[in-house]
């Protein structure tokens, strides 16, 4: 069980891990959520709980992002906040998509296999939308706009679409105006929506990611007009910007709303609130004012409801020994993937092999540009990553090793320069997203250092251990503590910072280990938090003959 289960209590944050804009459905005694996902793949990730609080990765909806551009990563693109829904036995998830605009996933077994994406309505500044299936057989979006793409935000539109939701059928309408000073709502999103004593209700963020708050809307109306009321603010709490998630009932009639807040580079986590009804308005959350407008709550009695999920591994993020050369569900790529990427490591159970590919199309291919990086969340505030690779695989041009990414990135790999001369180096990113360059800090000759520890360089690259350890300058703090802080950035300048240690040869001889200092403080990039990461990449544009790397295990331990 996950540190929020108190037994017959929780405390929130329920999911430390950047499961952003999530939206959750109940269908019978189990609870599904998505979130977005960007330009990671595979897509759409698909967790289930059976009792709100304790939360297991199972399975994603998208392999691939169906535009071949996104072979190439583009950060911060992509999929946006998603809805999952579920209609006469059908699981659906649509999803917007910035630059492209809407489409959708369905399946009939939700651990299974989803169909491939379509595109139901194409047009730029499409966004976060909804779908909602009336008693009359009508279908419809509802739905916000990006103003980075159409020039303009606060507002939510609707248009009428099939009700296999595969076409749009209507234009589409503004139903609400965040910007009309008689109602603001600056920065409405978000929109899912609900129908209840024959009111249309559609619940919001608005305000921005980082220090927003939640309201709802409802008529009797689909198409308006809209009474507004704003339903959750941080109030009393620390805790920021509580808002855009999604109202979900239990089998006993309990109602409660997921949500996220923003906690800087770890991205955005997912938050758990009690939801009562007063004069036709929803409260989320505690109201001590008694005002009408709720405040988030750190603790409160658990959903009554039973839990037989099988918990011993959540998948969210995990060791992982690569057993027969397939890894877990915590790990996904920074762009499209292919098969071509990897393969399990021939003769043995365990390992999974990463061919060093230039996937970017360019001489000297920067990480940020690579899609065949494959990263996982954070999922606790300080850990110890211990990473085993067999680097005599590479070739000339090619190289391995570990990051962590977020609005910059660091990495130490092994590179092989010719027949002979590898090296070790240490490199840190710098420019923006369109011009990422990669800046030395370190390059150390590796048979020198074999030769300290009288090592042949040959047997050297077949056992090298990356320690990466992700801690605080007080030792005293652990991750429990930081855990529960609540606070968008609780230490300031003060967060936690990676040193990577190398060992080569005996892996667990710690006087074969090289530190390589680092001490890289990472952020969040734009909308997504840091992550690590392992990768082989080549400079040769040729990847006929790909050299490899094999990467043994992925050891983490909690600090």
């Amino acid at each position: 069980m996950s540190y929020s289960d108190l037994g017959s209590k929780f405390r929130n944050p329920i999911i430390f891990a950047d499961y952003s804009d999530p939206d959750v459905i109940r269908v019978g005694d189990t609870y599904y959520l998505t979130a977005s996902s960007f330009n990671y793949t595979p897509g759409l990730p698909i967790l289930i709980s059976k009792d709100l609080v304790n939360w297991k990765l199972v399975n994603y909806a998208l392999n691939n992002i169906k535009e071949k551009r996104f072979d190439i990563p583009r950060h911060s693109e992509g999929v946006w906040a998603p809805s999952i829904r579920y209609h006469e036995g059908v699981f659906y998830i649509f999803y917007g998509m910035p630059d492209e605009g809407y489409y959708v996933v369905k399946t009939k077994d939700p651990l299974g296999k989803w169909d491939e994406p379509v595109c139901l309505l194409e047009g730029k500044g499409l966004i976060d939308c909804c779908p909602f299936w009336d008693d009359d057989g009508k279908a419809y979006i509802i739905h916000g706009y990006a103003k980075s793409r159409i020039g303009f935000k606060s507002i939510l539109g609707i248009f009428e679409m099939s009700p296999d939701g595969t076409k749009a059928l209507t234009e589409d309408h503004f139903i609400f105006n965040g910007n009309d000073p008689d109602h603001p709502a600056v920065t409405i999103e978000g929109p899912k929506v609900y129908k209840r004593d024959g009111y249309y209700h559609i619940w919001a963020p608005a305000g921005g990611v980082t220090d927003g708050y939640q309201v709802a809307l409802r008529s009797k109306n689909i198409y308006g007009p809209y009474e507004i009321k704003e339903v959750m603010h941080t109030g009393n709490t620390v805790i920021n910007g509580p808002h855009q998630g999604a109202l979900v009932d239990t089998v006993n009639g309990d109602e409660w709303f997921i949500h996220f807040q923003d906690r800087g580079l770890y991205g955005r986590i997912c938050h758990l609130q009690p939801v009562a009804w007063k004069d036709g308005w929803p409260i989320i959350g505690s109201n001590p004012d008694e005002n009408g407008c709720g405040e988030p709550v750190y603790e409160y009695t658990k959903p009554n409801v039973s839990n037989d999920l099988d918990l011993e591994d959540t998948g969210l993020f995990a060791s992982d020994d690569f057993e027969n050369g397939k890894y877990n569900l915590s790990w996904q790529w920074l762009g499209n993937h292919y098969d071509s990427f990897y393969s399990q490591v021939p003769d043995k159970k365990n390992g999974l092999r990463l061919y060093a590919l230039n996937t970017s199309s360019e001489n000297e291919p920067v990480i940020w540009k690579s899609a065949n990086v494959l990263t996982q969340k954070l999922i606790y505030p300080m850990f110890e990553m211990k990473i085993k690779m067999d680097a005599s695989g590479l070739n000339i041009g090619d190289r391995a090793g570990v990051c962590m990414t977020g609005g910059q990135y660091m990495a130490a790999y092994i590179e092989r320069l010719s027949d002979e001369k590898y090296v070790i180096k240490t490199i840190h990113s710098e420019g923006t997203d369109s011009d990422k360059k990669e800046v030395a800090d370190k390059d150390i000759d590796f048979s020198k250092i074999c030769s300290n520890y009288e090592l042949s360089a040959s047997d050297a690259l077949k056992d090298i251990t990356w320690t990466m350890t992700f801690s605080h300058s007080d030792s005293s703090l652990k991750s429990e503590d930081m855990y529960f802080q609540n606070v968008h950035n609780p230490l300031g300048d003060e967060n936690p910072s990676l040193k990577i240690k190398l060992n080569i040869g005996a892996s667990d001889n710690e006087k074969q280990g090289l530190d390589l200092g680092a001490n890289y403080t990472p952020s969040d990039h734009t909308w997504v938090g840091a992550k690590i990461g392992i990768f082989a990449i080549s400079n040769n544009i040729e990847n006929s003959h790909p050299g490899y790397a094999d990467f043994i295990s992925a050891n983490m331990e909690i600090l």
